[in-house]
């Protein structure tokens, strides 16, 4: 009876065991997505009728609506319960690569050296500052951990010294709104002062009276910052003077000190013009005056030195820009003189002004170069980079009268160093190497190439490849491919410690450097903007079709992934050529593009129809309308997709990605995996916390890495 009895508990486990451990695809099948309730809205423009069955998802306040949310968020978390361990270990794996207790390298500003420092199980940096040398002691400025505490979100930007050194403006976002409120703080006592100015940008500088603060404040409906205030120290945000009010819609402003601190500048900016005003800096009650008025196409920017003001411009069809020069009486475009020539294969992204050189930010067939040069003419010479996948560029260097010009360089598969470069001897000294930790890393274990893929057009498009030395070639091995492609935006091949989790398991990493960045000067971003924005997503397939030809992956193993507009990238792609993809992550993706560049009243809208159009015009609607992911939803077959957001992103709309998962569920006619994932807490740029975001990293690795079975 007992062995009767035992063999039947045995069998009774046997079964539960049996149960609890079958296969998940089968556990996935039997959980019901959620269906979103239809209700047509018809949508009319230029006698176009589009009827989109759930604009009604648009109202963040809409119980309605964050119960279709929370659904989607408890069907993914079912779906993907079985990865739940896997991506707390991913996270611990990721994490435990980075260097918790970590300082940066201090930089020197006004007689003091400033350092932000992370500590050891801290989400939030701590800034400090000691005078006059490194051997003096610390000063704490801010400590983020200790004002995030009662807060999901917490976001500290825009610190700005005054002229005397005892006073800091700062700001704050907890909401991930990107609405900033700015206080003020003694650093010699510790009091925050009562002064408080809500919904900016962040963003202040000082006069060089010291009790004179400049900021701009964004409008409460669109977040477009439209106007400048200058705040009296100890009065009140309502007695705080309009300075300037930029009316054009498609235009934003900000306000910030040139480096020679002589004056106080207004920038105002368009995808494709731009303005400034000046002020000296000793008078902050004078009258700004306009730099070089506005010229529809005539985009500039201005650095002053030794009683002259350079401009970097692409003025008289400088595509690539050139630099010019004028006086500080005469700042008019007539007035400007030729310093640096426009150059066709040259890019001229930057100027860095010192007492003694100046040094050129290029960009040359894709890669960065900096060129030194003094003043007087006697020297000048580039810093020699050898390898075809690395970045570099200037750092901090706010010291006006410094020898040593600091620049970062990483390739992609080894970290970054920040350099400090003496100018005048030609020596550098390494002042920090990104350390990856967890004993395992080895450079010598990665390999990087770029490889030049032939769109459809024939038009070469780079891709920026790195990947363990032991990955195969023979079609086999997964691949992830990255891409943004708008705003001119350029994607370098940076390194990443997080990234090594994919590299570990045999997964390629490649950047498709497509039309719509400036990766190959400024006629890459015009070729893939407006009516030529097509390019991005038909450069990004072919990259694809390129590296299956050639056996670096195959559809059954190929990834994408996208963001923002990358995300629209991602949509676009799904529609165009879904069976060349094995999966797909759209983060915080803008895929709604028709409704949302018709909406005014949304965030970035107006400012942006010199990027994509303007869809109050017929021919711009109808393009848009040929590419936009949301109006494009087919009855066929898609990859397998995870799409995440964030409830307050003030960039991309929830309800844009929202919407188009909805959509894609009542038309795909395939079992693939779709996933919504909404951080009900954050914003565009997701979790706030230096380490809260690697656990959104980890349940996109963890997405793809269980479509490729390298999941547990």
């Amino acid at each position: 009876m007992k062995y009767l009895l035992s063999n039947s508990i045995f069998l009774i486990l046997c079964l539960i065991f049996a149960g609890s451990c079958k296969n998940s695809k089968e556990k996935q099948m039997s959980i019901i997505p959620p269906t979103a309730k239809k209700k047509p809205t018809k949508l009319e423009k230029h006698g176009d009728v589009r009827t989109d069955d759930y604009y009604w998802m648009n109202d963040r306040e809409d119980q309605e609506v964050l119960d279709y949310l929370n659904a989607e968020n408890e069907y993914y978390g079912k779906m993907t319960s079985h990865t739940k361990e896997f991506q707390k270990a991913l996270f611990q794996e990721m994490k435990s690569r980075i260097k918790e207790d970590d300082t940066s390298v201090p930089y020197k500003y006004n007689g003091f050296w400033y350092i932000t420092k992370y500590e050891t199980g801290q989400e939030y940096p701590i800034y400090l500052r000691r005078k006059g040398s490194m051997e003096a002691a610390d000063q704490l400025m801010f400590d983020c951990n200790q004002m995030a505490k009662d807060h999901e979100f917490f976001n500290l930007r825009g610190i700005s010294i005054s002229p005397d050194n005892t006073l800091a403006s700062f700001a704050t976002d907890t909401v991930s709104r990107r609405q900033y409120t700015i206080q003020v703080k003694n650093l010699e006592t510790g009091e925050i002062y009562d002064d408080k100015v809500e919904n900016t940008t962040g963003s202040s500088v000082w006069g060089n009276d010291g009790k004179t603060l400049f900021y701009a404040k964004k409008d409460p409906v669109t977040l477009r910052s439209d106007k400048i205030y200058r705040h009296t120290l100890g009065t009140s945000e309502a007695q705080d003077v309009l300075i300037f009010h930029e009316k054009d819609s498609t235009f934003n402003t900000f306000v910030y000190k040139t480096k020679s601190k002589k004056y106080l500048v207004i920038g105002s900016v368009s995808t494709l013009t731009s303005e400034y005003r000046i002020l000296d800096a000793d008078n902050p009650e004078g009258d700004f005056k306009v730099f070089s008025p506005r010229e529809r196409g005539v985009e500039y920017s201005i650095s002053h030195y030794n009683g002259n003001f350079y401009v970097l411009t692409n003025k008289d069809s400088a595509t690539n820009f050139k630099l010019m020069k004028s006086t500080d009486e005469k700042t008019g475009s007539e007035f400007w003189q030729e310093f640096i020539p426009h150059r066709k294969d040259v890019l001229l992204e930057d100027v860095d002004i010192f007492k003694d050189y100046y040094v050129l930010s290029e960009r040359e067939n894709g890669l960065n170069r900096l060129k030194i040069v003094r003043w007087d003419g006697s020297d000048r010479y580039y810093l020699p980079f050898d390898s075809e996948t690395y970045v570099a560029g200037t750092s901090v260097n706010l010291d006006f009268d410094a020898q040593e010009l600091r620049y970062f360089y990483n390739e992609m598969g080894a970290p970054y160093a920040i350099i400090d470069f003496n100018m005048a001897n030609k020596t550098k000294k390494i002042l920090k190497e990104q350390e990856v930790l967890g004993g395992k890393f080895n450079k010598s274990n990665y390999r990087t190439e770029r490889l030049w893929a032939i769109a459809r057009d024939g038009v070469k498009v780079p891709i920026s490849l790195v990947y363990h030395k032991n990955v195969k070639f023979d079609g086999t091995s997964p691949l992830l491919q990255y891409a943004y492609g708008s705003y001119g935006s350029t994607i370098d091949p940076y390194f990443s410690s997080v990234r090594l989790s994919l590299l570990d398991r045999g997964f390629i990493y490649a950047i498709a450097h497509v039309r719509g960045g400036e990766y190959l000067g400024r006629s890459w971003y015009e070729d893939g903007k407006l009516f030529q924005k097509k390019n991005t997503f038909t450069d990004f397939v072919d990259c694809s079709k390129f590296l299956i030809k050639e056996k670096y992956t195959s559809p059954e193993h190929l990834y994408a992934s996208g963001g923002s507009a990358g995300g629209l990238l991602m949509g676009a792609v799904v529609n165009m050529a879904p069976d060349l993809y094995k999966g797909v992550i759209a983060s915080v993706p803008f895929v709604d593009v028709v409704t949302t560049m018709l909406d005014s009243s949304i965030p970035l809208t107006t400012g942006e129809y010199d990027e994509w159009g303007n869809p109050n015009e017929k021919e711009y609607y109808l393009y848009m309308k040929s590419y936009s992911p949301y109006d494009n939803v087919e009855s066929k077959s898609y990859p397998n997709m995870y799409v995440s957001t964030g409830l307050h992103d003030s960039q991309v709309q929830y309800w844009e990605p929202a919407k188009w998962v909805a959509k894609l569920r009542e038309f795909k006619t395939d079992d693939n995996l779709l996933f919504l994932d909404t951080n009900m807490d954050a914003g565009h740029g997701g979790a706030s916390g230096r380490f809260e975001s690697l656990k959104e990293t980890a349940k996109e690795y963890t997405f793809i890495l269980d479509l490729e079975g390298k999941t547990p």
